[in-house]
């Protein structure tokens, strides 16, 4: 069994216990399961600002702890303050440190979109995602039947949110939908956990070209979002660049400084 499939493994067993305990409907009569959304897609065109979704992790199968001390209110306000157009919360805790709350601080206090990054394996999650205030939500893929990603997608839009889904392979293009908003391509092969930009590069110009295209994984120097941009990438999501460092909201706004230089 690969990571991802462990990680999936975990994932719908939790989800099993988790729907157990708390009634669906204690979602759906949340106050932010009926707020306006902010959307992902336009705030990513939106030539003002950095095209960046600016990620908050503690940890990774990959890396290990990353940044276990940082505030969440204080990293994601200073990535907005510095110009990110949306923000990617972890919520899965076991592999990478994230938390529910993590969402609910960071909606509390910015007003960008948030993109949920979980591994969706039920309808369960999509309607919990709402209601915790989220704007967005990632399906990926590898970890998903071609039926999950349309009923999830669905389901995602009927509720008022934007859906990425994320692939690493040409042979996912197939399993996009009209519920999709934004490909993620994502460098980073889940399997392994190795990054090669060539895999955006190659996938580019094989993406239909109405839906939003971002880059996702490896994305470490300035220089790496130029030339992504020549392939007509208009968003990049990034975390690890800036949560390894004692500072994330510093090195954000350092990075955005040399994009602009």
């Amino acid at each position: 069994m690969n990571i991802l499939e462990q990680i999936i493994s975990d994932k719908r067993k939790e989800i099993i216990e988790f729907k157990a305990q708390k009634p669906i409907n204690e979602f759906e009569n949340s106050i932010l399961f009926s707020k306006n959304r902010f959307s992902l897609k336009e705030f990513i065109k939106n030539s003002n600002l950095s095209g960046i979704i600016a990620e908050f992790k503690r940890k990774s199968p990959s890396k290990g702890v990353i940044n276990q001390v940082s505030d969440v209110i204080e990293v994601t306000q200073a990535y907005v303050a510095a110009g990110a157009s949306a923000l990617s919360i972890l919520t899965n805790e076991h592999y990478f440190g994230g938390k529910i709350e993590d969402i609910l601080l960071a909606r509390s206090m910015n007003a960008v979109p948030i993109l949920r990054k979980e591994f969706i394996v039920d309808e369960f999650q999509i309607i919990e995602s709402k209601a915790i205030g989220a704007d967005a939500i990632l399906l990926i893929a590898a970890s998903l039947s071609s039926k999950e990603i349309f009923n999830f997608a669905k389901l995602a839009k009927s509720i008022d949110l934007e859906v990425l889904l994320e692939i690493h392979e040409e042979s996912e293009l197939n399993l996009l939908n009209e519920y999709v908003d934004i490909v993620g391509v994502n460098n980073r092969n889940l399997k392994t956990f190795q990054t090669d930009l060539l895999i955006s590069k190659q996938l580019a110009p094989k993406i239909p070209p109405d839906f939003v295209k971002i880059s996702e994984s490896g994305l470490h120097l300035p220089e790496h979002l130029l030339e992504l941009q020549q392939f007509e990438y208009q968003g990049f999501l990034i975390g690890e660049r800036f949560m390894s460092n004692s500072n994330p909201g510093k090195a954000f706004s350092d990075f955005v400084k040399m994009l602009k230089v």
